[in-house]
């Protein structure tokens, strides 16, 4: 198994300009000019969910990029509320542009998503390798909406305190330990007078985005994306979480039967926050993936 170090060193941070001059807010661990795996958050979450996981590679001689995507954590919210999958993916060229030719991808749900019109779509051919972290393009529609509700609960009100925070946490993901240190809650938090609120802009949840993420559910779209990948020649692997209410066991059957030549891992006792539930597996997982990757380009 592979270590991930307890406390990650600290990262390089940097920005990019993405799409219509949205700035994004990046860290890099690792050598500047090694090879680049790429760490795309799911919605509603920040790069720093990947801190370990990003570590982990890095101590294997990669860079490890993690993104913060446009209206999270410490990047611009879009001021025309432009939040389509599609501009996602064009920010994410963008820092492409500053990074090694062909990075590996690794995208969680809504970076999964994004990393399927980027490579399938946008630009095709710009990926060496594409990991999807519990995410399909035909997901299970209730535990899209058991999310969906999560992160538009306390939207508006926000939470008086991070034991609230946690609590609310707690019960969204009851396999995970409620942590005894809540300092970490404050990477996807404001603080706004005496309350604190979501990491994010309201607007990419609560429907009033001028342009709303519509592609997630444009299940053919996503589809064909992931068709030109693998007709590309880009190896694909899904990392899903066993007990994961987005993928499930029947979804992810469903999408290695379309499409037999992705491989696949299912992280026992991890839900849908496969890295957070059980980073040590998830590491192991990619590490093996990138490895063999590199010996078959041997």
């Amino acid at each position: 198994m592979t270590p991930a170090p307890s406390t990650p060193p600290v990262p390089q941070h940097f920005h990019a300009n993405g799409h219509g001059g949205v700035r994004i807010a990046c860290d890099r661990h690792g050598d500047p000019d090694a090879r680049a795996v790429v760490f795309l958050h799911g919605g509603g979450q920040t790069r720093r969910s990947w801190a370990r996981a990003a570590a982990a590679v890095a101590q294997r001689g990669w860079q490890s990029v993690t993104v913060d995507m446009r209206g999270h954590g410490e990047s611009d919210w879009s001021s025309d509320g432009d939040y389509r999958v599609s501009s996602f993916a064009a920010d994410i060229r963008e820092i492409l542009d500053q990074l090694p030719a062909r990075p590996v991808l690794v995208g969680a749900s809504l970076g999964g998503l994004t990393s399927m019109l980027l490579a399938g779509e946008l630009s095709r051919g710009i990926a060496a390798a594409i990991v999807l972290v519990d995410i399909v393009p035909d997901m299970d529609p209730s535990g899209a909406e058991r999310i969906h509700t999560f992160m538009a609960d306390k939207l508006v009100d926000g939470f008086g305190s991070l034991d609230e925070v946690a609590d609310m946490i707690a019960e969204f993901n009851p396999h995970r330990p409620r942590p005894a240190d809540l300092d970490g809650l404050r990477n996807n938090l404001r603080r706004r007078g005496d309350r604190w609120y979501w990491h994010w802009d309201p607007q990419f949840i609560d429907g009033t985005a001028a342009q709303p993420p519509i592609e997630v559910a444009d299940t053919d779209r996503l589809h064909a994306a992931v068709g030109a990948i693998l007709a590309d020649g880009v190896p694909m692997l899904l990392v899903r979480g066993q007990v994961s209410d987005l993928v499930s066991r029947d979804r992810a059957t469903e999408f290695l039967a379309r499409f037999p030549q992705i491989e696949f891992v299912d992280v026992e006792g991890a839900g849908h926050m496969v890295a957070g539930d059980r980073n040590d597996l998830f590491a192991d997982a990619v590490l093996d993936f990138l490895t063999r990757q590199d010996d078959a380009q041997a």
